[in-house]
């Protein structure tokens, strides 16, 4: 089981957006602090990301992107161009900000991607992320996928709407593939989670059969690793125990299950590891502060982010 994969799953909610903006002469936009995830890809010129974390500005030129996790940050053509805010549309999107008149000069082409995120549950694995990511594109998967982004939001076609959300999902997937990869040296945290065969092949069992009633020796097996240096090995990387992680991904998923059907609540404590309806509800309310059937019926949390 794929765990980069349902860490995405768990906590996306609603469609994703994508929207295209050319600038052309002296132009800047503020963007406001969320903990979600988007990213500007910069398909044509050049122009500079501007975090308003203390980090010195960043330039970013045709094949670059800019992944963004949960800090205000400004895009202009100079670091000194005065910015005007962006707000955000009521359906999540942001709009394309104030046109800039075509002075003559080749200008800037850029492509957004915005993400809605269920913020009550964030998988660690997204959470640890930095609040701005560089990355290069060309001569890799992301930037064929971009390619195809920017055909699409350039002259819909019958099905476009389909077609960009599939392949926004899959940006985000190739965007966070590469920045692991490119931390696959870590030592700590979820990069060195996923790149260790031991820890990777027990969070896959988890992910894989969450229902399974695991032990800690169970799993150091599967890791093939000792039962006390697994356990070790799995806090140090994941920053909680192989059990505690175990708990957090099944309740995780219980949510979800209670969200996006309608299946009796004993079909989902059975699915998600719990012997009785009575213990999953029980277990359920102590980590969500409410019973699985009143959460069934709450609105969702949504957080938009940025893009």
């Amino acid at each position: 089981m794929d765990v980069l994969s349902d860490a995405i799953t768990a906590m996306r909610a609603g469609r994703p957006h994508a929207s295209r903006r050319r600038r052309h002469g002296s132009w800047g936009l503020r963007f406001p602090a969320t903990a979600g995830v988007g990213f500007h890809a910069v398909l044509e010129g050049s122009c500079w990301m501007l975090p308003e974390d203390g980090s010195a500005p960043i330039q970013l030129t045709a094949g670059d992107l800019a992944f963004v996790h949960g800090t205000a940050h400004g895009l202009a053509d100079d670091p000194g161009t005065p910015l005007v805010d962006v707000l955000q549309n009521p359906d999540g999107s942001w709009p394309p900000g104030p046109d800039t008149t075509d002075d003559g000069t080749p200008g800037m082409l850029m492509l957004c991607g915005a993400y809605r995120l269920n913020r009550a549950r964030p998988h660690p694995l997204l959470a640890c992320l930095p609040g701005v990511v560089r990355l290069p594109t060309q001569d890799r998967p992301l930037g064929a996928v971009l390619d195809l982004l920017r055909t699409e939001t350039a002259r819909p076609q019958p099905g476009a709407a389909a077609a960009t959300s599939a392949l926004l999902d899959t940006a985000l997937l190739y965007i966070l593939r590469a920045w692991y990869a490119e931390h696959a040296q870590a030592t700590a945290g979820w990069a060195a989670a996923l790149h260790d065969p031991a820890i990777g092949r027990a969070l896959s069992a988890i992910h894989h059969d969450p229902a399974h009633p695991w032990t800690v020796e169970e799993l150091g097996t599967v890791a093939g690793l000792s039962r006390a240096a697994f356990a070790k090995r799995f806090t140090a990387l994941v920053s909680e125990p192989p059990l505690g992680y175990l708990t957090w991904w099944r309740l995780t998923l219980a949510g979800r299950l209670l969200r996006e059907g309608d299946q009796p609540l004993r079909v989902i404590a059975q699915r998600t590891g719990y012997t009785s309806e009575y213990a999953f509800a029980k277990a359920f309310k102590r980590e969500y502060g409410t019973a699985p059937g009143r959460y069934r019926t709450q609105p969702t949390l949504l957080l938009d982010a940025t893009g």
